[in-house]
């Protein structure tokens, strides 16, 4: 085969709309959008869910039944190869974390989860951690402890 003999899936690769053209395209002076109306002006249409005024679906079915999005505890995640940049022996603690600008935000807690590998022997004091981060960090020669 070489290249010239490549050709593209029959029916993969459609021409593009070219709409208010004229002759031939079956979509000049209006364009299919038809005549006036609010769907025919730029910008014009409305937004999903709008039932022209009608009280829409998702305001007329109840709502039941418990949702713990609004009281979730949502943690801020460290990978263990972040914390290589450290010196061997040195006690990592959120505010650490937050003046190197490992984190932006400490959110309700700081979870340390075990991606990558961890090079050297530290002291981590965090919130929440993965068991595989328990185990990399013990194995690294350090020692965890949940505040």
């Amino acid at each position: 085969m070489k290249l010239h003999e490549l050709a593209s899936n029959e029916g993969s690769k459609s021409t593009r709309k070219r709409v208010g053209r004229g002759a031939g395209s079956g979509l000049g002076k209006t364009s299919g959008r038809g005549h006036k109306g609010q769907n025919a002006r730029s910008g014009g249409g409305v937004r999903p869910g709008f039932e022209g005024g009608q009280n829409p679906l998702y305001r007329r079915v109840p709502k039941r039944g418990f949702n713990n999005d609004r009281f979730a505890s949502e943690f801020a995640i460290v990978n263990l190869n972040q914390l290589n940049r450290f010196a061997a022996g040195t006690d990592v603690t959120p505010e650490l974390l937050l003046s190197e600008g490992i984190l932006k935000n400490a959110k309700d807690g700081i979870k340390i989860l075990g991606n990558g590998e961890l090079n050297v022997g530290l002291t981590v004091k965090a919130h929440k951690f993965s068991q595989s981060a328990i185990e990399k960090i013990q194995a690294a020669g350090g020692k965890t402890e949940v505040i």
